[in-house]
């Protein structure tokens, strides 16, 4: 039975060993209910404790009866689960953050050490070919790991090394969605290693090979400079190229939501390479530091979910805030990947979240930002998450939802200065 092969393999990895508490992701789909089923009936073998995470997208009339029915499965069970609900607009990507969001949240409170999902050896292989097709850096070319760290624990992929086709076909409800080709990876699943695997049967085979050949290389590499201080900026531009892109990449590794693309990736090592001491502000709240003698990348501004926190950016500086770079001076700055807002004073900007009885002036009639936010239909999410700009005490603009409503201006207004705006997340 392939129960049984699964177990015998991770008692040979010891992958439950020094845990007790582990809460399974269950969607409700035939992975996941292998999951489930699997580790509820190896739980006393393996000395753990589960749980059950679920998370109700509220995108399908069949999420409320997949709900109803992984309830009725944990009492009957007697296994703890814990629902989560998404709201707002959907994307994948914002249903894939809230979910692990949530699932940080479940596993601080609850005092979970391990978050266990049903990836398996297909999925591994669809994810790899996704990062070829997107042109990712090499490093990510090894996909999906068995174990990494994840909020205060760890994420454990049990299956990971099994084909989907090995696993039994429990009780599960199918989703509709995963033949809706607007999404990239049913693309891929449906039509694009299907087609590969006409010109080599054993495709999958080959692209979870290519991933782990990818993790070895990084390892040994890893071994090999385990003695450098990566970081140092003497030591770093004196090695040649080659040996400079890897130490980046390697170093890059250790911030998990710092993903680069291949152009970012080529900007940050140009300015280690030739740039002076300074700060330079990359994505996701990080900056890039460079002294005399070391560089250093440091996240800057703690993304929460309600991020009060207010910075200030004073004239010819630029800052970070949110998933947005904010570069304050003249038109040296302006170029195809901005939005600039010309602006007739050079007084610190203000960036902030919004607060009661804020509002802007359009001109011929000033409204509140409440009533605003109302009157466009913005979630409560997408208006907590609205950046607010003041300069002298005045909002000059708001951001909500990738719109941008801009104060009118007095014709009367010299302009003298130019603040320009890049959405990180569409570099």
């Amino acid at each position: 039975m392939m129960y049984s092969k699964i177990f015998n393999y991770i008692q040979k990895k010891a992958l439950f060993d020094k845990d007790k508490k582990v809460l399974v992701a269950v969607s409700g789909g035939v992975d996941s209910m292998n999951l489930l089923h699997f580790l509820h009936t190896y739980q006393d073998a393996l000395a753990i404790e589960i749980g059950i995470v679920h998370v109700n997208h509220k995108q399908r009339l069949q999420s409320e009866e997949e709900e109803k029915f992984l309830k009725k499965w944990a009492k009957e069970n007697n296994v703890p689960i814990y629902i989560g609900y998404f709201s707002g607009n959907f994307s994948e990507k914002k249903a894939r953050d809230f979910r692990y969001h949530f699932f940080k949240e479940i596993m601080d409170e609850q005092g979970y050490t391990v978050l266990t999902t049903a990836h398996h050896a297909n999925d591994q292989a669809e994810t790899v070919l996704m990062r070829l097709i997107r042109g990712s850096l090499l490093r990510h070319l090894s996909a999906i790991k068995e174990v990494q760290p994840f909020g205060k624990g760890k994420l454990i992929r049990p299956f990971l090394h099994f084909e989907k086709t090995d696993l039994p076909n429990p009780f599960h409800f199918e989703d509709q969605s995963n033949s809706d080709n607007t999404y990239f990876r049913n693309r891929v699943r449906n039509h694009y290693l299907p087609e590969f695997s006409r010109e080599n049967p054993r495709i999958n085979q080959a692209l979870r090979k290519l991933a782990f050949e990818t993790q070895l290389l990084f390892e040994a590499f890893a071994d090999l400079t385990k003695d450098f201080e990566i970081t140092k900026i003497a030591l770093f531009r004196n090695q040649t190229e080659a040996v400079q892109h890897f130490l980046l990449q390697d170093y890059l590794s250790h911030f998990e939501d710092l993903q680069l693309t291949a152009k970012q990736f080529q900007e940050l090592l140009y300015i280690i390479k030739h740039k002076s001491s300074g700060s330079y502000p990359i994505k996701n709240s990080y900056c890039l530091y460079i002294d005399k003698e070391s560089f250093d990348i440091k996240k800057i501004i703690p993304k929460t979910e309600n991020n009060a926190d207010s910075i200030l950016v004073e004239y010819d500086s630029a800052a970070i805030y949110g998933d947005y770079k904010f570069s304050f001076g003249q038109d040296k700055f302006v170029n195809s990947l901005y939005l600039s807002v010309s602006l007739s004073s050079k007084s610190p900007i203000t960036l902030r979240r919004r607060q009661s009885g804020d509002k802007i002036n359009f001109g011929t009639f000033s409204k509140k930002l409440r009533r605003l936010f109302i009157d466009e239909k913005f979630t409560h999410q997408e208006r907590e998450e609205a950046i607010v700009a003041l300069q002298e005490n005045q909002i000059i603009f708001v951001i909500v939802a990738g719109k941008t409503y801009l104060r009118k201006a007095s014709n009367h207004d010299i302009m003298r200065a130019t603040l320009c705006i890049e959405n990180l997340e569409k570099r």
